[in-house]
């Protein structure tokens, strides 16, 4: 099981405007610790928690962040409405379009994703796969 995923970031006002557009809407709670941002996941009332934390740091060595080429990090979303306007949210909080919420050919009939990069560059994406929405065959 992840227990929890981190990225880097230069700016933590930045980074906090852009992942706090979604992962609010989506149930997180966001902690400040030591100047990081820590994104904790919902849990269910007398349930464990199944999904990982998601920590924004400054690099530990003090260097700049960087984003790893292929690397991604993605966020499960009820319905596709809500992959579409968190996907704005994001962008209007300083993300990058970095694929426009709609289906995939490449991926099952009802897998619904957009793409998006952070203001350091990581890769998120937000996707719906529930099989009670339209799907891409109509």
């Amino acid at each position: 099981m992840i227990a929890y995923v981190t990225v880097g970031a230069r700016d933590m006002a930045r980074a906090e405007r852009f992942y706090s557009a979604f992962l609010l809407a989506l149930g997180y709670r966001l902690e400040r610790y030591h100047g990081d941002l820590s994104f904790i996941p919902p849990v269910p009332e007398g349930q464990t928690q199944v999904s990982p934390d998601f920590y924004v740091k400054k690099p530990f060595n003090g260097e700049t962040p960087s984003a790893g080429n292929g690397g991604m990090v993605a966020f499960d979303v009820d319905t596709q409405k809500g992959v579409r306007d968190l996907h704005r949210a994001a962008v209007a909080a300083g993300g990058v379009d970095e694929g426009a919420p709609g289906f995939r050919a490449s991926y099952g009939p009802h897998f619904y994703v957009g793409y998006l990069r952070d203001p350091d560059g990581n890769k998120i994406a937000l996707f719906s796969d529930n099989p009670n929405e339209p799907s891409r065959e109509g």
